[in-house]
């Protein structure tokens, strides 16, 4: 028998202010800020909790179109559940399948684990949720990119969300293909860990253009580090050093402990490095520098960035004091982020004439075709260069 709704009608749905909603029968529509709903159902199915997105009012989805996605979850469990034989566990569950997937990479020494948590808990989870991992299917994977496209970015993550949701900017497909990229490990990594047979669904990410790579001027370097020098926060001026000097990532930066620089040779040894473990050179100057630092450092930490409220006992993130920074030097932080730091190293060396092979090794990029993309980024190092052709030929006109 068909269930009769008397709270999610169409009338009252209409009636809803933004951030209200109506919930019954495990089918909930919220009122967005921008003016559009979104339907959602949240049921039990064979002691499962499914929380699942169904869509957009503006993408023409309805509250029978919801009805119908709860029939047919319940309709496809009572298949299972009669092809299946006595005693056998439940199907994982991608809610399920992410906590295993972070708790097994940390065993195994994965890389970039908290952004791979991150992207995780906020958006790939509340998407998939309960949904068997077995049974994500390409069309899911389109629906996850289509919701996250109309979605809008907050800078800081949702505890930072303001009210004027009006100034905030859709999310990028760089950052959507980030998430896709930890659905597609974790699927590779459930083949191989033996908890499902086969990839369910085909991942296709969205095309990037390689637009401009941001840098800073010598001069806006300068300005950069005199603003650092005089942060509140200790750690921002020596993080934007070793940025500066290394062309090193964040994380890279954030995870040096003090064993790991070589004062004599001029090197920091990196066991994670997004490439696999590396040396990375440093300039005689950086190295007064980190024997400066690590002498104020406090007794008995072994890392150049301690952080005692830390779980791993170092700073992970300095997202803040940068941003206070960059503004101080008068740039614009939404387009000098911390990776600029690398950019901007890695532009100076090629500008300098250092060859590309010689870049690749003191950047740490994987091929040498990553690092073409910086010879680009200002024509004043070709021009140069097409000045000494002309002076080496002498053709005169």
């Amino acid at each position: 028998m068909a269930k009769t709704f008397s709270k999610l009608t169409r009338p009252n749905m209409r009636k809803l202010n933004a951030g209200e909603s109506i919930l019954e029968h495990g089918i909930t529509f919220e009122r967005k800020a921008d003016g559009d709903g979104v339907f959602t159902v949240n049921v039990m199915v064979d002691g499962q909790r499914i929380h699942r997105v169904v869509g957009r009012e503006s993408d023409g989805t309805t509250r029978t179109q919801a009805e119908d996605f709860i029939q047919k979850i319940r309709r496809d469990a009572k298949e299972d559940r009669l092809a299946l034989p006595k005693g056998r566990k439940l199907a994982l569950s991608f809610r399920e399948a992410g906590d295993k997937y972070i708790r097994k990479l940390g065993e195994e020494g994965g890389k970039d684990l908290a952004a791979k948590r991150r992207r995780l808990k906020q958006h790939l989870v509340p998407f998939f949720g309960d949904t068997p991992l077995s049974k994500i299917s390409t069309f899911d994977v389109e629906r996850y990119k289509k919701f996250r496209s109309q979605a809008k970015a907050v800078p800081g993550g949702e505890k930072n969300r303001p009210k004027d949701e009006a100034s905030l900017k859709l999310t990028s497909k760089g950052t959507i293909n980030r998430e896709l990229a930890v659905l597609s490990h974790l699927l590779n990594k459930a083949v191989e860990w033996g908890w499902i047979q086969a990839r369910p669904a085909i991942i296709r990410r969205f095309p990037e253009s390689q637009g401009r790579i941001t840098y800073l001027t010598v001069d806006q370097v300068k300005d950069l580090i005199d603003c650092a020098k005089q942060d509140q926060n200790p750690q921002i001026y020596p993080f934007i050093v070793i940025g500066l000097e290394t062309a090193m990532r964040k994380m890279e930066i954030l995870c040096i402990q003090k064993e790991d620089v070589d004062l004599q040779r001029r090197m920091i040894f990196i066991p994670q490095a997004k490439a696999g473990s590396r040396e990375q050179p440093i300039t005689q100057h950086l190295a007064e520098f980190l024997e400066s630092h690590m002498a104020m450092l406090p007794e008995g930490t072994p890392w150049l960035f301690p952080s005692i409220a830390a779980k791993d006992g170092h700073t992970t993130d300095v997202r803040k004091a940068f941003r206070r920074v960059v503004s101080a030097a008068g740039l614009n932080p939404d387009e000098v982020v911390r990776h600029t730091l690398r950019h901007t190293a890695i532009t100076h060396l090629i500008q300098a004439g250092v060859d590309l092979p010689t870049v690749k090794r003191i950047s740490g990029h994987k091929t040498l075709i990553m690092v073409e993309r910086y010879a680009h980024q200002n024509g004043e190092h070709i021009q140069a260069a097409m000045d000494k052709l002309e002076g080496r030929l002498k053709i005169n006109i």
